[in-house]
């Protein structure tokens, strides 16, 4: 086996491992599952294990590359108008690549799949080449975030309560495995070629306000279509009774995912050879490298979303509703939280996030660190998801005083931890929470007789927040460790000719 194959394979299965295990516990100890329903979750795990490891390495061969590669000619160009041209098409061809964006249009029958998809692409585009434009024209990302932030709570105004979740659940869907690991390197890409010291920090932040136009977008959507007439489709378990009935399940389920994948990365693959061919940045080996990236994306990305979608998400649901049977309800929070500490790991996009960021920072943020700080963060938002579930009080009065902290710590942490932070809030939310995690909120919704589309919607917007705080509370904590360490390295002058040794503080 390829040693680099057989890493991202072990990565993996530490990555699953966890919440495997924890879900089967509950399965023994408090939710009795049929066995039918344990082994078909546990196939989904395989699959999940091998689908990771095969896109992390096609996205470390192909997709990043690519990203980075239009990065450095986007500023080479210095046409601006070309610039943003380029973000434009660029985020709208890969935002109708995000197999995530297809789940959430299922979930929103009011508005027609295609209008919302297309709304949403629109919004990710613009926004990616405002996000361009900024690292241009180096805008302070915290004053950028701050305008729009207060313009999506403008408009949340004129929104029904019904539809405001659903919206902000968009903003966290959008930016999934295919599109983060291709703005995360085109950020990376453009910040090589400035070269100053500003450039690393300005690498960060395209996610962060990619983010923002889906949310506006389905916002405005709401302002205009009917939201009243959203309503949920209920995930539907399999009865499976044999191993059988499992495999023709999983078989079932095979090839449409081959050809939803198919479908999303053919644009890109047919970006590849048109930038190929303008620009003959690549080399025969490594195109061919390119090229076998995208094999091992496509069959990572089939596998992933086959073993997420028939496999953790039918269980989620039977999960969801079992835990709110009178008695266990209250146990939604501490096995939420327990649940999202390990789950975020899971996700493809957060592994491909924190290595850029280890390689950016020269290993000064650790990837380590930056898995320990987000399993917290969304921990603490899959508790306040289950909260919600229980008890009905409305997303606004968590995502309002949430955003606003965010925000004012954005301007007194560092640079580069305001967009690693606004990033890392995108990224957590990818298909573990919106197969995983929503069906086992929805479940529970469902079973205490709450409205699924203001108490049960939402956990995805949730799990994209906290991370924003919890990221930037790091940078405090850094800011603080590097103010001391000045402190202590810096010689104490009192007017004598004096030479003060340091050796024995250090020590």
């Amino acid at each position: 086996m390829n040693p680099k194959l057989k890493e991202k394979l072990m990565e993996s299965l530490t990555a699953v491992l966890p919440i495997t295990l924890i879900v089967l516990a509950l399965s023994v100890v408090l939710v009795p599952m049929d066995v039918g329903t344990a082994v078909m979750f546990t196939v989904g795990a395989v699959l999940l294990v091998f689908g990771m490891g095969l896109f992390q390495l096609g996205a470390e061969m192909a997709m990043s590359p690519l990203g980075e590669g239009i990065g450095v000619q986007m500023e080479r160009v210095k046409k601006i108008p070309v610039i943003v041209a380029i973000a434009f098409v660029m985020g709208v061809i890969i935002t109708i690549a995000e197999p995530d964006l297809q789940v959430l249009a299922q979930q929103v029958p009011s508005i027609p799949n295609k209008v919302l998809i297309y709304s949403i692409a629109v919004g990710v585009g613009a926004f990616l080449a405002l996000a361009v434009v900024r690292i241009l024209k180096r805008i302070s990302l915290s004053k950028l975030l701050l305008a729009l932030y207060g313009l999506l709570a403008v408009v949340s105004v004129f929104v029904p309560e019904s539809f405001l979740a659903v919206a902000y659940d968009s903003g966290g869907v959008t930016t999934g495995p295919i599109t983060v690991p291709f703005i995360m390197a085109m950020g990376v890409g453009m910040a090589a070629v400035r070269g100053d010291k500003d450039a690393a920090s300005d690498s960060f932040g395209l996610v962060a306000l990619s983010s923002v136009g889906p949310i506006l977008a389905v916002l405005l959507l709401g302002c205009f279509f009917n939201p009243q007439d959203a309503a949920y489709t209920p995930t539907l378990v399999p009865e499976v009774a044999t191993t059988q009935d499992v495999a023709l399940t999983f078989a079932g389920g095979l090839p449409h995912y081959m050809a939803e994948v198919a479908m999303s990365i053919l644009p890109i693959v047919a970006v590849f050879f048109i930038f190929q061919m303008m620009t003959h940045r690549y080399q025969k080996r490594q195109r061919r490298r390119v090229l076998v990236g995208f094999a091992y994306t496509y069959v990572g990305l089939v596998l992933f979303l086959c073993g997420v979608n028939v496999g953790f998400g039918p269980v989620g649901t039977v999960l969801g509703r079992s835990l709110a049977q009178p008695g266990y309800k209250w146990l939604l929070v501490p096995i939420g939280m327990l649940i999202g500490f390990f789950i975020v790991k899971a996700e493809p996009a957060i592994q491909v996030l924190n290595r850029q960021i280890q390689s950016v920072t020269s290993g000064a943020i650790s990837a380590r660190a930056m898995n320990r700080c987000l399993s917290i963060g969304v921990s603490v938002s899959v508790g306040l998801a289950m909260l919600r579930v229980v008890t009905g009080i409305s997303i606004a009065y968590i995502l309002i005083p949430g955003y606003a902290l965010a925000l004012g710590l954005s301007f007194v942490v560092p640079p580069i931890f305001v967009g690693i932070a606004f990033d890392s809030g995108g990224v957590a939310s990818g298909p573990m929470t919106t197969t995983f995690l929503l069906p086992l909120s929805i479940g529970a919704c469902e079973m205490l007789g709450g409205n699924v589309m203001t108490d049960a919607f939402g956990v995805v917007a949730l799990v994209a927040l906290t991370p924003l705080i919890a990221v930037q509370l790091m940078g405090v904590a850094y800011r603080m460790k590097m103010s001391r360490v000045e402190k202590r390295a810096a010689p104490a002058f009192d007017g004598r000719d004096e030479i003060v040794e340091l050796e024995e503080e250090w020590a």
